[in-house]
């Protein structure tokens, strides 16, 4: 009471229960000037990271009709004590034991309202505007009811692996599961916008209905399985071992389910799969023919054999290597030509290989007898493979040209995105630790260290805090030991 007295000048001091393992559920509430208000029953967002919604739910697993009125009730009552009107979300810290508790009330619609939209069959938007041209709500509460189960998964460019890093840069491929009465893409931007530190890296919101539960979390399995994006790195990847993760399909919910699961949703790294590799081989080889034969039709002599990209010889079969990177590890690919065909090796295991390139970036493989679909994205030295619901990213390695060890390729020193300097931790001359942070850079509201990426000299820093940097730019001259 003496703290509050003098640092507030009032000795009151509020108490709130603590609350061990919290679900987020909120109440979508809507109020007209009539004086009526309603609620269209309630939305489970309890899977966060750091304390911002992820994936959220309608309506709320293991929810019984008489808490579900009981929350509706008070989502009402408050609504109507300050006289609201319009659209309200009121929410609630939840225990497992069934007891709420109220945290605070958004006035507006939320980034999550679809959910509630495909559950009920109601356009809330549609409801804003009659309320606001003062017109009575639509229906009565027990007009109002519930129909299947809808989930809403936020697509985001950032790095779930790196701490959930916004990723910035241009969406050169952005290709969403195809819509129906089940699936939903709302989303603000299109193909070849750019993402950008000055916005929010919301790139979509995928919305899923279906009659239970288990079949909206099994479309929404498929749904993120087929939505493809290139140019930026997504959470899609994250979002797809979440809803496959038992502990979610269990519902065992609460906010701290992603640091909890953390080792099934944050499994170790592991190398490009042998398919992919050959797919992205294959998707080198047919990019080559096609611009061979766009190249051929501006020539002053299209039919000519020497446009051709087959790999003809005289006498003995063609070969070349063809490398990509993962990571820092390099895979080099033997392709032998075979008329139509190709002989590729990886790693000492052959495989016979054929292709023919489809509309855009897709392409029909053959691996030995089977057939794949994948799609290829080629932006520079970039490729990302779509290869069975999965996304795998390589760089094409280009052996005469060497990067300094230090720099992008793996020094750890470049800025990863856009952003300002905030921080400098260490002096020019510092001798320092691997892993010792060197300075601090802000973008999209997050703070990232930039740390040393061994032991060794700080020689100079090229920014000074304040500073705004260019995505790439070199940010410390590092001599390691």
């Amino acid at each position: 009471k003496r703290e509050a007295t003098s640092s507030f000048g009032n000795e009151h001091v509020l108490i709130e229960k603590y609350i061990t393992k919290p679900r987020h559920i909120e109440i979508q509430v809507f109020a007209d000037t009539q004086g009526d208000c309603v609620y269209l029953f309630e939305r489970d967002c309890s899977v966060q990271r750091r304390h911002q919604k992820v994936l959220e739910e309608a309506p709320a697993p293991g929810m019984t009709e008489a808490r579900r009125h009981e929350m509706g009730k008070a989502a009402v009552a408050a609504a109507k004590a300050v006289g609201y009107v319009g659209a309200g979300t009121v929410e609630f810290i939840a225990n497992q034991d069934g007891s709420f508790y109220f945290m605070e009330m958004n006035t507006r619609l939320q980034v999550e309202h679809p959910v509630t939209e495909m559950i009920t069959g109601q356009d809330l938007v549609e409801w804003q505007l009659r309320v606001a041209a003062g017109q009575p709500l639509p229906l009565a509460q027990e007009q109002l009811q519930i129909r299947g189960h809808a989930l809403e998964a936020r697509i985001y460019a950032e790095d779930a692996n790196k701490g959930f890093l916004p990723s910035t840069g241009k969406l050169v491929r952005l290709s969403p599961p195809a819509e129906s009465l089940n699936v939903r893409v709302d989303t603000g931007v299109e193909e070849g916008d750019e993402i950008t530190p000055f916005y929010d890296p919301m790139i979509a919101k995928l919305i899923v209905w279906d009659e239970t539960r288990d079949a909206a979390l099994a479309r929404t399995r498929k749904a993120l399985a087929d939505y493809q994006v290139a140019g930026v790195t997504t959470n899609i990847d994250f979002l797809s071992r979440l809803v496959a993760c038992p502990a979610f399909a269990g519902a065992d919910l609460d906010t701290g389910l992603i640091e909890r699961q953390k080792e099934f949703l944050f499994p170790a790294a592991q190398a490009v799969p042998r398919d992919a590799l050959l797919v992205a081989t294959v998707g080198e080889l047919l990019w080559e023919q096609h611009a061979a034969k766009q190249a051929a039709k501006t020539s002053g002599d299209p039919c000519s054999p020497w446009h051709a990209r087959d790999g003809w010889r005289m006498n003995l079969s063609a070969a070349r290597l063809i490398g990509f990177r993962d990571g820092d590890s390099l895979i080099e690919a033997m392709v032998r030509y075979q008329g139509d065909k190709w002989q590729i090796t990886i790693n000492g295991q052959t495989t016979l290989a054929r292709g023919k390139k489809l509309e855009g970036d897709r392409f029909a493989v053959e691996l030995d007898d089977r057939r794949l679909m994948p799609s290829v994205v080629a932006v520079d030295d970039k490729r990302s493979i779509f290869l069975n619901g999965s996304t795998y990213s390589l760089l094409r390695d280009d052996p005469l040209h060497l990067v300094e060890a230090g720099g992008a390729q793996g020094g750890g020193l470049t800025a990863p995105m856009p952003g300002k300097v905030v921080a400098l931790l260490a002096q020019p001359g510092q001798k320092v630790e691997k892993g010792a942070p060197l300075l601090i850079l802000e973008a999209m509201k997050m703070e990232h260290t930039i740390t040393a990426p061994a032991a060794g000299t700080v020689k100079t820093f090229c920014y000074a805090a304040g500073e705004q940097v260019a995505d790439g730019a070199e940010l410390v001259e590092f001599e390691p030991n």
